[in-house]
């Protein structure tokens, strides 16, 4: 038998989402208010699931703590606060989309969390956009 836990969390970060070989005329026509020049911001929600079997000795599938620490040393900390692509490496080449920011959220996660684990993510970029990510 295999279940789901899930933990939540949340940052708040800005960005521009915009192609620098495009001029701003197609950029607005293809990203719209959201390739604004001064960037724009989320409220960003994440729940991360991670999928196994219960370890009989503990009862636990994952320590939530230690995934509670993982999703703010690698999440959190890197994202919260920040204007993504200024600040985030990840993104210097990368459009900072929902889309993009769950793969890059996912991969971060992923080298953290053991392997004989499933990973699967899901990012609200508002209440009603959000992606889903399982690798």
């Amino acid at each position: 038998m295999s279940l789901t836990i899930y933990r939540k969390a949340h940052f708040n970060a800005a960005h521009r989402l915009f192609r620098k070989d495009w001029s701003d005329a197609k950029n607005k026509e293809v990203f719209g208010k959201c390739s604004n020049p001064n960037y724009h911001g989320h409220n960003y929600e994440l729940e991360v699931g991670i999928t196994g079997k219960i370890d009989p000795e503990t009862g636990f599938l994952i320590n939530l703590d230690v995934l509670k620490q993982i999703i703010k040393e690698e999440v959190e900390d890197a994202l919260d606060h920040k204007n993504l692509n200024l600040e985030v490496p990840e993104f210097k080449t990368l459009n900072p989309t929902v889309e993009n920011i769950a793969l890059v959220v996912w991969n971060k996660l992923r080298k953290k969390i053991d392997a004989k684990y499933g990973l699967e993510i899901k990012l609200y970029e508002t209440p009603r956009n959000y992606v889903v990510y399982s690798g």
